[in-house]
Parts: structure tokens; C-alpha cells; sequence
């Protein structure tokens, strides 16, 4: 049981790093462009909210609970992507029409 509770802290404070280092990430790119501020939110989206989905689940131990949180971080990475690249690419198509003039 230990060793159950020492994996989700690990896999809870590598998902707590990269929500941070996204957010650091963040403040240091507000000066630029917005494709570069969403390439800096994008791990947190893909990796960090999954990790700690799962350092959850572990804690949960086996049962719907954990599926079910499971199932809620599997959303966030593939429904926090979709809207990464959706954002991305409208982004892109805004900053080309203002070089465009």
C-alpha cells in the first residue's frame, strides 16, 4: 500500500510541476505573440491535468471511481489538445490577415 500511495505522489508532483512550469512558462512568454503563449499552456492541457488524473485514481484504488477520473483525464488531454490545435490554427489565420494589412 505504500508503495501505491508513493507512485500517485510521484505522478501528482510531476503533474503539479508541469501546470507550473506552464504557468512560469506563460508569464515569461506575455510579451509575444499568441501562438507562443498557447504553445506555453499546452503542456498543462496534455500532461499535467492527466498525471494528476492518475495520481488520483491510484489513490482511489481500483473501482468506477477511478475509472470515472480516469475517463475525466483522459477528456482533459484530448479535449484540452483539440482546442489547442482549434485555437492554434485560428490564431495563426488572424495574425496572417493583420500582416496581410
Amino acid at each position: 500500500m505504500a508503495s501505491v500511495h508513493t507512485a500517485a505522489a510521484v505522478l501528482l508532483w510531476l503533474g503539479v510541476a508541469c501546470l507550473l512550469a506552464s504557468a512560469a512558462a506563460m508569464v515569461l512568454l506575455s510579451a509575444r505573440g499568441g501562438l507562443d503563449r498557447l504553445h506555453a499552456l499546452a503542456p498543462a492541457n496534455g500532461l499535467g491535468v492527466p498525471l494528476i488524473a492518475c495520481a488520483v485514481a491510484l489513490e482511489q484504488g481500483a473501482g468506477r471511481a477511478a475509472a470515472k477520473t480516469l475517463l475525466i483525464g483522459l477528456l482533459f488531454a484530448v479535449g484540452g489538445t483539440v482546442t489547442t490545435i482549434a485555437v492554434g490554427r485560428a490564431t495563426a489565420a488572424e495574425e496572417d490577415r493583420g500582416r496581410r494589412g
